[in-house]
């Protein structure tokens, strides 16, 4: 029943794409929901604050859209994109251990599957939690590279599906898997130390805020202080 409704409303490639997208939150996740649910929760609430808005605060009609728009955002950013981006930070976060470790088994010898379960299995982390939900896979008939391909549909970071993308078709075409792994690890690395460049300059920027919020009322106030004072 409530399926039907939500089609009605919504195409099915939105529907579709929000799912995809929940699918990716993990333990990020702030309530269990799915897409059909996510969708009429909100419709729901939205009617509920117009009625609210309406009928109760007697908002102005001008300012009723605009009203219903930054919730409606507000809505979505609070349940899927805040926790998409905080899931994406720290599995990029996790990247550059996990495949020094898998890298380390493969120049080891041991081929992909394997080194996949030493790295998962001497890593606790969610990255790796999510590389042990597909070697379960592979234990129930899935072949390595399908159970890779949905663990895609898993993850949110654009970096990680790159490299997961880079070891399938490596496999796939007969490549050397850890020239492969070697050249990501190198892009994760340089990736972590402009990250960190990027903060280091954002600092500055952090202080003359604080100074102008601060500091200069304060400066402004001993400077005018005693002039204050003769006028009181």
């Amino acid at each position: 029943m409530r399926k039907a409704i939500v089609k009605k409303i919504f195409r099915e490639k939105d529907i579709k794409n929000i799912q995809d997208k929940i699918n990716m939150l993990g333990d990020y996740q702030k309530i269990k929901f799915d897409a059909v649910t996510f969708l009429n929760v909100r419709l729901i609430t939205t009617i509920l604050l117009i009625i609210l808005l309406i009928w109760i605060f007697n908002v102005n009609y001008f300012l009723i859209p605009f009203i219903i728009i930054a919730y409606y955002n507000l809505f979505y950013f609070y349940f899927i994109t805040n926790p998409l981006n905080k899931r994406t930070l720290k599995l990029d976060r996790e990247a550059l251990t996990f495949f020094e470790i898998l890298t380390l088994s493969l120049e080891s010898g041991r081929n992909l599957e394997n080194a996949l379960e030493i790295s998962c299995y001497n890593i606790d982390s969610e990255l790796s939690s999510e590389f042990k939900k597909s070697l379960i896979e592979t234990k129930f008939g899935k072949s390595l590279m399908e159970s890779l391909e949905n663990l895609k549909l898993r993850i949110p970071s654009v970096t990680i599906n790159n490299i997961i993308l880079n070891i399938t078709q490596t496999s796939v075409f007969g490549n050397s898997i850890i020239e492969t792994m070697n050249n990501q690890i190198d892009y994760l690395r340089e990736k972590q130390v402009m990250e960190v460049k990027s903060q280091i300059n954002k600092i500055p920027n952090k202080i003359s805020i604080i100074s102008v919020i601060f500091i200069v009322p304060l400066i402004l106030l001993i400077i005018l202080g005693p002039f204050i004072i003769n006028l009181l």
